[in-house]
């Protein structure tokens, strides 16, 4: 490919920037047209992500499951992707470019087809399963293609065009989905993803080059096994906090259970990552931690997370169950937001370019917390055009904390450490959306049960308002990173 890109004597791919100080700032044809194929596919599969959610309702009629049941359509999604994405790091030494898009694209187009013919839940929910582990390999081949390839003054601006991938792809996929179930059966949501989702897997068998080199690495099957009860513990007993509405003993007694098992096996498997840092290749390496920019970025990920979903999830229980909008106006009502983010993304991504990230963490943050404060007032009459104004703050805050959270948490890592930084920031990031989000649903039921709807939806957003202040004090902390290897860079080994 290009000469900006070369692989080190250990294989991994190491971009001219990090060793010649005098590096190219302008990409190649060859890495536009990579980063700009896995931009779109990345897009798709996002977007599907939570494609579901304004279809529940419909889902648990022509489906015949309860709301629990049929929640696990959405639950179970980011449980897989939770559990692949430790993987990735692996997946991406040991395979090529093209090989590792061809299987994240084949996964979930596979996923897809089965999912718009599946005859029952079963089915539907396997097929979600499917699609959820070519969606968890996305994301970190994404960005690790973009640590490679773009230079540092660059990184800003495309690391905001990668935000609209993981911001406004969740926040779009309720108006897809309303739009779509407003003229047609369920099965459409993926009936129209299937061809965009074949067009990408062409257009990247095609034209997609591989970047540096594969290398032989040994995948340690315990880190694999471990991550199934961490991850799955932690969101599975989150979920089912509010399963007996506060009054039965038995789903509080499977939530605290599935908690400590997800506790206990995380903690194992910090431990033998940590181990087989000193003696072998770890699943997870997490000595990316060591770097405090890193540190503090992927927490601030995880409080937006939870904000971002949250809101996705609460928003459209709110505008259905309480305003009594249909699928199609609840979508409407959420796509300015989802717009405002987009459209703001590539520019903040160009505004940390020149000012470095304080500035616009530190309001994105403050926005956040008055945004979901407001939401926590919100009753039976409020107009909808001020939930409007208010997702899209919200939507606006999250954009000026998205971009500088991933561009300053990955900059300084030195190449080595790449694929596994972007693993433990997705990782993170879905766990944390997944946690968000049965989180806030639970005190949502619990509430609900006793005092109403619109106290619980009140309960849930003050639920959020609260973690997100954790966001302002880290935003502060934010500070411009230099690539490793570069004069004073932050690079450790």
């Amino acid at each position: 490919m290009s000469t900006e890109v070369s692989p080190n004597t250990s294989g991994h791919p190491a971009p001219a920037a990090a060793t010649t100080p005098a590096a190219p700032e302008k990409m190649s044809r060859e890495s536009v047209t990579v980063i700009a194929t896995l931009l779109v596919a990345t897009f798709v599969v996002i977007l599907n992500e939570t494609i579901m959610n304004v279809a529940l309702q419909r889902l648990m009629v022509d489906l015949q499951v309860d709301a629990p049941t049929v929640q696990w359509l959405s639950t179970g999604f980011m449980l897989t992707m939770a559990i692949v994405i430790p993987t990735t790091g692996f997946i991406l030494q040991s395979l090529s470019t093209r090989a590792v898009f061809m299987l994240a694209m084949g996964l979930f187009s596979v996923g897809t087809a089965l999912a718009a013919v599946a005859p029952g839940f079963e089915i539907l929910l396997l097929a979600r399963i499917i699609q959820a582990g070519g969606t968890a390999i996305m994301l970190p081949l994404l960005m690790t293609t973009i640590l490679t390839l773009v230079p540092m003054s660059r990184r800003g601006a495309v690391m905001g065009n990668v935000s609209i991938a993981i911001s406004v792809a969740p926040a779009m996929g309720p108006t897809v989905s309303g739009l779509i179930l407003e003229h047609f059966t369920w099965r459409f949501m993926f009936v129209f993803v299937l061809p965009v989702a074949l067009v990408a897997l062409a257009i990247g068998a095609k034209y997609l080059t591989n970047i540096g080199e594969a290398e032989k690495t040994k995948l340690d099957i315990v880190s694999v096994l471990l991550t199934v009860p961490a991850f799955g513990g932690l969101v599975y007993g989150l979920s089912q906090i509010g399963g007996g509405h506060g009054g039965d003993a038995g789903p509080a007694t499977t939530a605290i259970a599935a908690l400590v098992i997800g506790v206990a096996s995380l903690a194992v498997f910090v431990l033998r990552q940590v181990r087989l840092q000193k003696s072998a290749a770890p699943l997870l390496d997490l000595r990316a931690f060591k770097l405090r920019m890193f540190t503090v970025s992927v927490l601030l990920m995880v409080v937006a997370m939870m904000a971002l979903f949250g809101g996705v999830i609460l928003l459209p229980l709110y505008l259905q169950e309480v305003r009594g909008l249909g699928s199609l106006e609840t979508g409407l009502a959420l796509l300015p937001g989802g717009l405002a983010m987009g459209l703001l993304g590539p520019v903040v991504g160009r505004l940390f370019d020149r000012i470095g990230p304080l500035p616009l963490t530190v309001t994105g943050s403050v926005m956040m917390v008055l945004t979901l404060w407001q939401f926590s007032m919100l009753d039976a009459g409020t107009p909808v055009w001020w939930i409007i104004t208010l997702h899209v703050g919200l939507s606006l805050g999250l954009a000026l904390l998205f971009t500088p959270a991933f561009t300053t948490g990955l900059n300084p890592l030195p190449p080595h450490l790449y694929s596994h930084g972007s693993a433990i920031m997705s990782t993170t990031q879905q766990v944390a959306g997944a946690a968000g989000t049965a989180l806030l649903v639970s005190i949502f039921s619990v509430v609900s049960a006793t005092s109403g709807l619109v106290a619980g939806m009140s309960a849930a957003f003050m639920t959020a308002t609260v973690i997100a202040l954790a966001a302002v004090v880290l935003s502060a902390m934010m500070r411009k990173t230099d690539a490793a290897g570069a004069a004073g860079g932050h690079g450790t080994h």
